[in-house]
């Protein structure tokens, strides 16, 4: 495997990128010229395409222009989960299509009078509604009777995990002539590998639930197009990753990161996210059939994203590295990322759609203090259980 070569800013550059063309059948694809519509030529993607093209065909491709369909405003359903951290790719999805002209109805799963809802992002749902947007709530296997029997062009399913709760949505949408369905897998479905980045078209875990949903689609949907994130931040993020650093460094403690705090991740700016889902809806022939990994181009290490959350908070951090057998504790619970090397690459998106990631994560995570700091969690009393006994075993004392 090359050496990877990390820059001063504690950030990996993406290797050079090559035309990506995922989708789910082994066969080459096949590329042809087609009039979709009355408003331009386009380029269309068999649904059987799934490696990729020879390097002619890269060429043919890159010196094509296809055109957006910005000018053609579409109608989106978007049904967005009401906990985690992809709850937050909706709101920003909504608030782009809404800045693009596009009509958005976002369908949140549960009740609007529910706990969660007093939470961010969702208490900042009025900033869709004040731009023309319409929020709803109930049950995503009822969406016909949520919804009203409003019709639209485009629905984002950012919710299911699996075909029982992602099929009744697709069903729908199928049956009430939405044109263009979407999809938020996970880029955790990838099987585990030597040779990173995960790039479109790596082999998945067989049984993970989104790899049902993305067949399932593939089936039934003309078009279609399935986005694989992974770690995202952003104002209104409600999911604890940068926020566990700030604690543990705004407390002057120790962070104890497992491993040799090498292991490459990808944490992308949810807006980056969501613009490479608008590029889908506005050019919905390029994306059709296609599988893009929705993250930044640019890895961090654990010990990296440490470094950049102290530099963020204008404080210093003194990094503990521990092994969690040894400690005779479970990572998944000590740690809010995977303890492996777990980075892909968007190399589709660059590729097909002309997207350009913008994540910049020393100023992000500069954002997101301010935010943590305003709503005073800085001072909020915090228990570090599992951090005591991993500094016990290590006999690293904690100033009180």
């Amino acid at each position: 495997m090359a050496t990877l070569a990390f820059s001063s800013s504690l950030l990996l550059s993406s290797p050079p990128s090559k035309f990506s063309s995922p989708s789910l059948s082994p066969l080459l694809p096949r590329f042809s010229l087609s009039h979709s519509s009355a408003l331009s030529s386009s380029l269309s993607i068999t649904p059987s395409s799934l490696t990729y093209p020879t390097p002619s065909k890269r060429f043919a491709l890159s010196a094509l222009s296809v055109r957006a369909s910005a000018e053609v405003k579409k109608k989106v359903l978007i049904v967005n989960t009401n906990s985690g951290g992809h709850s937050v790719i909706g709101f920003y999805f909504a608030k782009q299509l809404l800045g693009s002209g596009h009509e958005v109805t976002i369908l949140t799963v549960g009740e609007e009078s529910s706990d969660k809802m007093k939470k961010p992002p969702f208490n900042r749902f009025s900033e869709i509604v004040s731009a023309g947007g319409k929020t709803v709530w109930g049950d995503p296997a009822e969406v016909g009777k949520v919804v009203g029997g409003a019709a639209f062009d485009v629905v984002l399913d950012n919710n299911g995990k699996d075909l029982d709760a992602v099929r009744p949505v697709i069903d729908w949408a199928k049956s009430s002539g939405v044109k263009q369905f979407l999809f938020i897998s996970s880029a955790g479905i990838y099987k585990p590998t030597d040779e990173l980045p995960h790039v479109e078209g790596d082999v998945v875990k067989a049984d993970a639930g989104h790899v049902g949903v993305e067949k399932y689609i593939a089936e039934v949907f003309g078009i279609w197009a399935i986005f694989r994130p992974q770690y995202m931040i952003g104002s209104g993020n409600n999911k604890d990753c940068e926020e566990w650093f700030f604690d543990r460094i705004v407390r002057d403690r120790p962070v104890p990161i497992p491993g040799s705090g090498m292991q490459l991740t990808n944490i992308s700016h949810v807006r980056d996210l969501s613009s490479m889902l608008t590029l889908a809806v506005e050019k919905p022939d390029a994306a059709n059939s296609r599988i893009f990994n929705c993250v930044s181009d640019r890895a961090v290490t654990l010990d990296g994203m440490t470094k950049l959350c102290a530099q963020a908070a204008g404080r210093p951090v003194n990094i503990i590295h521990y092994d969690p057998k040894a400690v005779g504790i479970d990572a998944k619970k000590a740690f809010p990322f995977r303890n492996m090397h777990f980075y892909a690459e968007p190399r589709a998106a660059k590729d097909i759609l002309g997207w350009q990631g913008t994540t910049n994560l020393p100023e992000d995570l500069k954002e997101r203090f301010d935010e943590y700091v305003k709503i005073g969690r800085d001072k909020k009393p915090i228990t570090f259980e599992i951090d005591d006994k991993i500094l016990e075993s290590l006999k690293v004392a904690v100033a009180v």
